[in-house]
């Protein structure tokens, strides 16, 4: 790894403990200026930045048995140092414990700090010494501390897991969210098939299959080179996208020549399946107040070949009139949340929200709700969705929206789910996932019509 890549991988987890912002985002941005970066150090830089936000509370918990200095009084830059080079010595077999040292010493010699190159070696020497022998919190006298730095979770997180899931089902959740994903994408029936994109891909990757539970998705490891320089990707074939996400756009279910609305389109993952479900015929009104992130969207339609989408960069949390755009048979309403269903793939979330986030995103999503049914017709279906497992965003906002509109229940059609995706289904209509049992981000879904429409 060479010098300017170690510091670009501390000035990523710089920004983000100082900034905040989407890790993607953060990293989408530093690859623009590093073009003479080899693919080999971006894939290093990557398994170092998202292990280290991975991994980070067992990282600080081992620095600070291994330091004479408490985790918390650390200078930060130190100890992001610090926590890079204890996960290379742990988690990264390929690179010599040594070379681990050497290169954060150096990198601390260059923080300004007189005291940090003898203290960083110090530490990381005896880590590399030492390590096995950590002691954690007795798992019988402590288990919600045992839980946090083994598994590196947040404490507030899992007394709630805990209290909801039990001891075991937490651990094996945690478990499910701290291993490195496959990529799942979902076949464009626009321009390919499953059998076309499998055999595409067959040379690109290391290992290959079917989604479970989506009909139209696939899954792949260790592409061979970046997925934007895949032919098939290029070629509008596919779209990156986790299953539990392809299975809420078939709990939608459109229909070719329908008008749907799109009410929190983002970067266009459930707006590219809508377009091909319902086979370029009718109409999407996709919106989304990031400009950027329809920009983005509008050139992710146009390399999937899809041809009835209008992009609108409108606040929806703001009173919104029928004049404006009249009724829609069907609405996705994908809503802000927490996103702690997807922290396998975003761990730095979880470091950055908190439980006084619940109330917020609460009353966001239930404003929304309430803002976008009037747009529904009258035999019209709205899906609620969000990446998160958690009560508040899940029963808890359908139970709000229900109080405030007697004439909506739930709708327990299951769409264009079919086999196993059904069971995803509970009896009350609800719709989730989790990562431990289904091997996918935990998403809550649920279709809402009016009263007479659900009988």
């Amino acid at each position: 790894m060479t010098k300017d890549s170690r510091h670009m991988a501390l000035s990523i987890l710089e920004r983000i403990n100082n900034q905040g912002g989407m890790l993607d985002t953060i990293l989408d941005e530093f690859y623009k200026t590093g073009a003479l970066i080899s693919k080999r150090d971006r894939s290093l830089i990557n398994a170092i930045v998202f292990g280290v936000l991975r991994w980070q509370g067992k990282l600080d918990y081992i620095i600070n048995y291994f330091s004479k200095r408490k985790i918390n009084k650390i200078n930060p830059s130190i100890k992001n140092i610090l926590r890079m080079g204890v996960y290379q010595i742990i988690y990264l077999s390929r690179i010599p414990d040594a070379a681990a040292v050497h290169s954060a010493v150096e990198m601390a010699k260059a923080s300004g700090f007189p005291w940090a190159a003898g203290y960083v070696n110090a530490v990381l020497r005896r880590t590399s010494r030492e390590y096995d022998h950590v002691i954690y919190p007795d798992k019988d006298k402590d288990p919600i501390g045992n839980i946090c730095f083994k598994k590196s979770m947040p404490e507030w997180l899992m007394k709630r897991w805990v209290q909801r899931f039990g001891i075991e089902e937490t651990e094996a959740l945690c478990d499910s969210i701290n291993l490195i994903p496959d990529i799942s994408v979902r076949v464009n029936t626009l321009r390919s098939d499953t059998e076309k994109l499998e055999l595409s891909l067959k040379n690109d990757v290391d290992k290959m299959g079917r989604t479970q539970y989506s009909h139209c998705g696939l899954w792949f490891s260790k592409p061979k080179k970046p997925i934007s320089e895949i032919d098939s990707f290029a070629n509008g074939w596919f779209q990156v996208q986790d299953e539990a996400a392809q299975l809420v756009t078939l709990l939608l279910d459109p229909k070719p020549g329908e008008m749907i609305l799109d009410s929190c389109a983002g970067l266009g993952g459930k707006t590219g399946h809508i377009a091909q479900l319902m086979e370029n015929k009718g109409k999407i009104i996709a919106v989304d107040m990031d400009k950027k992130k329809l920009g983005r969207l509008e050139m992710e339609m146009d390399r999937l070949g899809v041809k009835n989408v209008n992009s609108m960069d409108i606040d929806i949390t703001e009173q919104i009139r029928k004049e404006q755009f009249g009724e829609f048979d069907r609405i996705l309403l994908d809503a802000p949340c927490t996103g702690l269903g997807v922290l396998r793939r975003n761990p730095d979330a979880k470091w950055n929200i908190n439980k006084q986030n619940f109330t917020h995103y609460q009353k966001k999503q239930i404003e929304l709700l309430n803002n976008v049914v009037r747009l529904l017709k009258p035999s019209g279906v709205l899906v609620y969705t969000v990446c998160s497992m958690e009560p508040e965003e899940n029963e808890g906002v359908v139970k709000e929206f229900l109080n405030n509109h007697p004439d909506f229940a739930i709708d327990k059609n299951s769409g264009q789910l079919h086999g196993k995706a059904v069971s995803l289904i509970h009896e009350d209509g609800f719709f989730k996932t989790y990562p431990h049992k289904h091997n996918m981000d935990g998403f809550f879904a649920v279709r809402l019509k009016k009263i007479e429409d659900c009988k």
